[in-house]
């Protein structure tokens, strides 16, 4: 075994690295020996179990791997001796396991500690093709990371029908998949679909594999029912081993493919990356300069590269910042910071939305599908009501086609749905959301003529993005009622809500907000009644100083290439094309307005709404370059250099943090980054706004001090 992949690690010490795991939910590794009936031999059978129930899945930290590297070798031993034909490992009910255990990664005190938990990985899941008879993985439930590379391991894999999901999401944490999956899965399935579950998948939010994707793709050699997994995938071991079942690769890549398609794939996946995500995320080039050597590397060779690159992302930044912006959205669901006892929200049994404009259909297509109750729709005409009314539905029979909806609930929701030009048929309402054109006076007068309509306990709601609530409510007789319930466009896919608090908005108006945006599956944040309220302050902030950029002479290209090392998934123009160049205009002017001292209006603006557009585009809407027109409206002075320009996005960010955490906006820096994170697309591997503001030193700049304490930054 001088040249297996595993034995280069003979010499690894774990001891550094379990120190700092005591506290360790240990994923135990049980092994019993089942009877092989066709092939008269004996299988060693592993069990995964740390003892919880799905809600705490299986991890694999330091002292559960050392386990599992202990167990593997007492297996191979036995296997040396002639008392095994089989090995084979699998999980508790519903869990492989969930990968590495993040919390203790992320705790990891030093590069050089890092090493060996990378190492350690290697060494113990490596020794599952190492094992002197055939190995086998019976993927029983869910299989993430290094979960999954623990099935890719073994020598053979069969998959639950039930099994929960299967991915490799590495990269979208600022890692890659270190224990062998950068080197196993192509080599396995090919480099294109590789390069899709390895890369494209965890850069789609995260998208997982079914188990019959998993099957398709041939990450698993079979797939059984859940009622009888384990009986079938033993039977399945036994004819492997028997030799009466072959099991067949159809994507295992030739030599033709690693001749010609490979180079072309990888060079093709490099370009996409840079037009999509720019060149600012070091896992994803990470990953596939892993997946170009694997063509022709060994086993060995491919480990030992996972070794290097995963030691220097563990260690850094971009890693540090995820896991914590990770382990902060995920917190977030299950908890406001905020918000009153939730034993004050009031039941919603009947729903109302004032106005039938695209972003009220959104949301009240997500009330109906979500709270299952009767929903009232409102405009100024029945034919804009007819057009709403119709739009839901029609997209109730798009999510029923697509098998996300049954037929019973497609009738159900869709009887449950009523169109009105008549205030008084929200009468019976406990809840209405108000979306009708972003003018005080109009919503004003929405909420003045539904007051007399409704119960004194209904709930109001405004979805304005820039007004002020208390202001909307000064009509009310009941003000303590109204509360801001902000989504973001497109409702269906954005998972940030803001509930916004007025002064006189109760507890129970608040509770009820919050109750109601976690039933649509959303993260709610709790912010102050304030012009922007979190996100678009913070994005008025980075978009003004964009065009008054360009107002003063720098060119487009030189203001993206300022604000590139935020690693937003695109540039400021780009943004503002997307949201509405009229929304932006009204943005920055309506913050101008509340802060002409610290934002800018922009003419230059005004005058794209009128053209259209900053951008010329191909028939498949990519940019070609900036328009003649937009182009035309660049200053004729100096301007700034992209240095100079970042270090004013930078420092006036900074300054604008600090000012919302003074006024008592949101409670804390995490509250801002969950905003950012959710509502804007801030990325994971910059851990949101405020962790990135603390690394390039503009918080201390702003005011003598970092947000966080330490600062959420890499180790050395």
């Amino acid at each position: 075994m001088s040249h297996s992949a595993v034995s280069q690690y003979d010499s690894l010490d774990p001891s550094p690295l379990l120190a700092h795991a005591t506290d360790e939910v240990v994923t135990h590794s049980y092994l019993r020996h089942v009877p092989m009936p066709h092939t008269r031999g004996t299988m060693a059978l592993i069990t995964l179990d740390n003892g919880k129930d799905h809600t705490r899945p299986n991890t694999l930290g330091p002292q559960g791997l050392v386990e599992l590297r202990d167990t593997l070798l007492t297996v191979q031993a036995q296997a040396a001796a002639g008392e095994i034909q089989a090995a084979a490992i699998t999980g508790n009910p519903f869990i492989l396991a969930a990968g590495a255990d993040l919390s203790k990664v992320g705790d990891i005190p030093d590069k050089a500690t890092g090493v060996v938990m990378v190492k350690l990985g290697h060494q113990t899941l490596g020794l599952l093709g190492e094992l002197g008879v055939p190995s086998f993985c019976f993927i029983n439930g869910l299989a993430l990371g290094g979960g999954l590379e623990i099935a890719l391991n073994s020598d053979y894999r069969t998959v639950s029908s039930s099994a929960a999901a299967l991915a490799l999401p590495e990269v979208f944490l600022g890692l890659i998949p270190g224990w062998g999956g950068a080197w196993l899965l192509p080599n396995l399935i090919g480099v294109r679909n590789a390069l899709t579950v390895m890369i494209e998948n965890p850069l789609k939010t995260n998208r997982t594999l079914s188990p019959a994707q998993a099957l398709e793709l041939g990450i698993a050699d079979a797939m059984f029912p859940p009622a009888r997994f384990l009986e079938e995938s033993l039977r399945f071991a036994d004819e492997v081993v028997a030799g009466t079942r072959k099991v067949k690769r159809p994507h295992a890549p030739s030599a033709l493919e690693r001749a010609t398609v490979w180079p072309i794939a990888i060079n093709a996946a490099r370009k996409a990356l840079r037009e999509k995500i720019g060149p600012v995320a070091l896992s994803p080039y990470a990953a596939l300069d892993l997946m170009a050597a694997a063509k022709s590397s060994t086993k060995a060779q491919g480990f030992a590269a996972e070794d290097k690159v995963l030691a220097e992302l563990i260690s850094g930044d971009q890693f540090r910042a995820s896991v914590y912006a990770f382990m902060l959205v995920q917190k977030r669901q299950k908890n406001t910071p905020g918000a009153p006892d939730k034993k004050l929200a009031q039941p919603v049994t009947k729903a109302g939305v004032v106005g039938g404009g695209l972003m009220a259909r959104q949301f009240a297509l997500q009330l109906l599908r979500r709270l299952e109750v009767p929903l009232v729709i409102s405009d100024v005409s029945q034919e804009r009501v007819d057009d709403a009314t119709s739009w839901i539905k029609a997209e109730l029979q798009t999510l029923h086609t697509k098998g996300r909806l049954h037929s019973d609930a497609l009738n159900k929701l869709s009887a449950l749905v009523h169109g009105t030009t008549d205030m008084a048929d929200f009468a019976q309402c406990d809840l209405v959301i108000e979306a009708v054109f972003e003018e005080l006076e109009i919503k004003r007068s929405v909420f003045s003529e539904l007051e007399q309509h409704v119960s004194p306990e209904a709930i109001l709601a405004s979805n304005t993005s820039s007004l002020a609530i208390g202001d909307i409510a000064s009509v009310l007789k009941h003000p303590q009622r109204m509360v801001g319930i902000h989504f973001f466009n497109p409702v269906a896919v954005m998972p940030l809500v803001e509930v916004v608090k007025a002064h006189t908005t109760s507890d129970v108006a608040l509770a009820t907000a919050v109750s109601v945006v976690n039933k649509l599956r959303k993260t709610a944040i709790v912010t102050a009644d304030t012009t922007g309220f979190v996100v678009n302050r913070l994005l008025a902030k980075l978009l003004g100083e964009a065009m008054h950029a360009v107002e003063m002479g720098t060119p487009y290209d030189v203001v993206d290439e300022s604000v590139q090392p935020l690693g937003l998934p695109m540039g400021p123009f780009e943004l503002l094309e997307l949201v509405g160049l009229q929304v932006g205009a009204h943005v920055l002017a309506t913050h101008h307005k509340a802060f002409p001292d610290r934002f800018f209006d922009s003419e230059a603006l005004v005058t794209l709404v009128g053209l259209g557009k900053i951008y010329d585009r191909d028939s498949q809407k990519k940019i070609k370059g900036v328009s003649p027109s937009a182009q035309a409206l660049v200053g004729s002075g100096k301007g700034y250099s992209a240095q100079e320009l970042r270090n004013r996005v930078h420092e006036g960010l900074a300054d604008e943090v600090w000012r919302m955490l003074e006024e008592g906006v949101v409670e804390s820096p995490e509250d801002i980054d969950v905003a950012m994170i959710l509502g804007a697309g801030w990325p994971f591997l910059m851990g949101g706004l405020t962790p990135y503001l603390d690394r390039v030193g503009a918080s201390e700049s702003a005011r003598g001090k970092t947000l966080h304490t330490p600062p959420i930054r890499g180790v050395s």
